[in-house]
């Protein structure tokens, strides 16, 4: 680490590869997305493959996503749960993305299944229960961009689900007054959004899903990009 003024971008997967090709890697996007906000440095540090810093070792901490599944419960997935009880626990403010928030679920006490409603991908209406932070200048439905086939199917003790999805139950959940994860992808814009579903389309229509459809409907969904921001804006003063 550079020290405490870093944010820790923890990369636990790739995009698809004609995505990567073209935009980079997820910590790209997501540096990207915060933009000029953060004028610190970035560590990025790959769990599956390297060592995970102390816990408390950074100014904040960002999981990326991933195609992986914590259901396969794979030994680096638990080792990286081990080493976000100690991160939550220390309070260094932590924002998870897709995988990134069910590995938070999971790792502290929830528990991470296949989505029984089925795939969700494209650009979806995100509903909000309460105020938050990380909603901040939202309205009580904003636009994100997704794409997942698990979820949270049981919230943490203590965790409050924050928003939800027509197919998920929980977009946005507060773990701790520092902690959050979200279900859908601030860091994905429409370009990256059409890559995806072009890179799945035979999946997409093997499942019986509309991937034309869903093709046209993609946004840059800016309010979703907005949650990652506020995050930062909030807790990284």
């Amino acid at each position: 680490m550079k020290g405490q003024r870093s944010i820790l971008v923890v990369k636990t997967g790739d995009p698809v590869p004609a995505v990567e090709a073209r935009r980079g890697p997820f910590a790209k996007m997501i540096t990207d997305t915060i933009g000029p906000l953060w004028q610190g440095d970035y560590v990025v540090i790959d769990a599956r493959t390297e060592e995970l810093p102390p816990a408390g070792d950074a100014a904040a901490i960002v999981i990326t996503g991933s195609s992986a599944n914590v259901p396969t419960r794979d030994a680096w997935m638990l080792r990286m749960e081990a080493w976000l009880r100690d991160v939550v626990g220390s309070h260094v403010p932590t924002f998870g993305i897709c995988f990134g928030h069910q590995i938070l679920a999971q790792a502290l006490g929830g528990e991470v299944v296949k989505n029984p409603r089925g795939r969700e991908i494209g650009t979806k209406t995100i509903t909000r229960h309460t105020h938050d932070p990380i909603f901040e200048g939202l309205g009580d439905e904003f636009q994100a961009n997704v794409t997942h086939l698990d979820t949270v199917g049981r919230l943490p003790p203590g965790a409050v689900s924050l928003a939800q999805s027509p197919l998920d139950d929980h977009q946005a959940i507060r773990f701790s007054d520092a902690c959050y994860g979200v279900q859908f992808h601030p860091e994905i814009d429409a370009d990256i959004m059409r890559g995806y579903i072009e890179m799945r389309r035979e999946i997409l229509l093997s499942e019986g899903l509309d991937a034309d459809r869903f093709h046209a409907d993609v946004t840059d969904a800016i309010t979703g990009a907005e949650t990652l921001r506020n995050f930062v804006r909030h807790f990284l003063r």
